[in-house]
C-alpha cells in the first residue's frame, strides 16, 4: 500500500488522462485491488471509462443479480461488452436495470444464464448471446428484436422452446442479422427458417445442426435469398438431400465451412457441384455421409478448392471411402487435418503415401489391434490382444 507522501509523488508526476490510461488495460480483478489503495487509485479505478470491457466468466458461481446491477451504475454508458456466461444467479429483473443503465451496450453474452427468461434488449446491441437460456419465448425474442435493430449477431443454442413465429419475428425486425446459431432448436421448421432468409439477405453464417425437421426447401431458400453465406452448419439434418446442396453450391460460391454430418442422404452429387461452384470451400465435414464414395472425393480433389483452400475434411465414418481417396486429396496443398475414424478400407499404407506428399498433415484414424494367429497345437484363442490386456 502507498503512503500519502507515495501517492502524492504519482499523482503530480503522472496526469490524471494518463493514469485512467494505463488503468485502461487492467482486468477486474486488478482494477479492485486498485481501488483499495488509497481514495484517489480508487476513483481512478473505478471510473466508467475502465469498464467498457467486462468479463466474469471466472466468477460465475459468486456473481448475483445486486452484482451486475450495481456493475451497470458504476458502468453506466461506458460499457460496450458484457460477458456474464455461465452466471446462474443472474435474473431478469438485474438485466431490466442492466438494460436502463447502458443504453450503449454493443456486445451481451448471456450463455447459459438459465434464470433469464423474456427481457427486452438495449438499442445499440450488435451481438447477443442467449445459448441455454432455455425459457426464453417466442415473446421474448419479439420484445428483443424490436428494441434491437442493428442485431447481426443472435445465439440462440439450446433455447428449445423456441418455435417458427420467433424466427418469423427475426426475419421482420433484423435486417442487418450476419450470424444466427440455431443448434438443437429441435420444433422449428422450414417455415420459420424461410421466413429468416428472405428477411436477412446479409446472413454470412447459419446454424441448424440438430433440427432434425428441416428440408431441402430451407438450402432452396438460402440459396435463392443469401448468396453471402460463407458458413452452414447443419449436422444430424437428414432429410436434406443433394437436390438442396445443387440449389445452395450453384448460387452460394462463398461458402467457406460446412459441417453435413449425419446428412445421410447426400451422394457424391453434393461433393460435385462443391467442386464445381464453392472455390472458397476450406472446411467439410461429411461423417457419418455413408452414401460418400472415392468418385466424390476425386471431383473434390480437382475442384478449383482443393489447391489452395482446402484445409479440413472430415471422412470419419465413411465406409466406402478407401485408400483411392487419399490419392485424390495428395494435390491439396493447403490440407492441415483429415478423420479417418472407422473408414475400414483406409490402411497404414494409404496414409504413409498422402503424408509423403503433405509431410504436415494431421491424420486421425483408428486400427484395431490385430487378432493374433491361432497357437500351433493348441485351441484357437477366443480373445484378441487387447481384450487379454483388458
Amino acid at each position: 500500500m502507498f503512503t500519502n507522501s507515495d501517492e502524492a509523488v504519482i499523482n503530480k508526476k503522472l496526469p490524471k488522462e494518463l493514469l485512467l490510461r494505463i488503468f485502461s488495460f487492467l482486468d477486474v480483478v486488478t482494477l479492485c485491488r486498485c481501488a483499495q489503495v488509497s481514495r484517489s487509485w480508487n476513483v481512478l479505478a473505478l471510473d466508467g471509462s475502465n469498464w467498457q470491457r467486462i468479463d466474469l466468466f471466472d466468477f460465475q458461481r459468486d456473481i448475483e443479480g445486486r452484482v451486475v446491477e450495481n456493475i451497470s451504475k458504476r458502468c453506466g454508458g461506458f460499457l460496450r461488452k458484457l460477458s456474464l456466461r455461465g452466471c446462474l444467479g443472474v435474473g431478469d429483473s438485474a438485466l431490466r436495470t442492466f438494460s436502463q443503465n447502458c443504453r450503449n451496450i454493443e456486445v451481451l453474452n448471456l450463455n447459459g444464464c438459465t434464470k433469464i427468461t423474456d427481457s427486452e434488449g438495449c438499442p445499440l446491441l450488435e451481438q447477443l448471446n442467449i445459448s441455454w437460456c432455455d425459457q426464453v419465448t417466442k415473446d421474448g425474442i419479439q420484445a428483443l428484436v424490436r428494441s434491437c435493430p442493428g442485431l447481426k449477431c443472435l445465439f440462440l443454442k439450446g433455447c428449445t422452446q423456441l418455435e417458427d413465429e420467433a424466427l418469423k419475428h427475426i426475419g421482420a425486425h433484423c435486417p442487418e442479422l450476419v450470424t444466427l446459431n440455431l443448434q438443437t432448436c429441435s420444433q422449428i421448421t422450414d417455415e420459420g427458417l424461410i421466413t429468416i432468409c428472405r428477411g436477412c439477405h446479409r446472413l454470412q453464417s447459419l446454424c441448424v445442426s440438430g433440427c432434425g425437421n428441416i428440408t431441402d426447401a430451407i438450402l432452396h431458400a438460402l440459396g435463392q435469398n443469401c448468396p453471402r453465406l460463407r458458413i452452414l452448419e447443419v449436422a444430424r439434418c437428414s432429410q436434406l438431400t443433394d437436390v438442396g446442396f445443387t440449389t445452395l453450391a450453384r448460387n452460394c460460391h462463398e461458402l467457406e465451412k460446412m459441417d453435413l454430418e449425419e446428412c445421410v442422404q447426400i451422394t457424391d452429387g453434393t461433393l460435385i457441384q462443391l467442386s464445381i461452384h464453392c472455390p472458397r470451400l476450406q472446411v467439410l465435414s461429411l461423417s457419418h455421409c455413408e452414401l460418400i464414395t472415392d468418385d466424390g472425393i476425386r471431383h473434390l480433389g480437382s475442384g478449383p478448392c482443393a489447391h489452395d483452400r482446402l484445409e479440413v475434411i472430415e471422412l470419419d465414418n465413411c465406409p466406402l471411402i478407401t485408400d483411392a481417396s487419399l490419392e485424390h486429396l495428395k494435390s491439396c496443398h493447403s490440407l492441415d487435418r483429415i478423420e479417418l475414424y472407422d473408414c475400414q478400407q483406409i490402411t497404414r499404407a494409404g496414409i504413409k503415401r498422402l503424408r509423403t506428399h503433405l509431410p504436415n498433415i494431421k491424420v486421425h484414424a483408428y486400427f484395431a489391434p490385430v487378432t493374433p494367429p491361432p497357437s500351433v497345437g493348441g485351441s484357437r484363442q477366443r480373445f484378441c490382444r487387447c481384450c487379454v490386456l483388458l
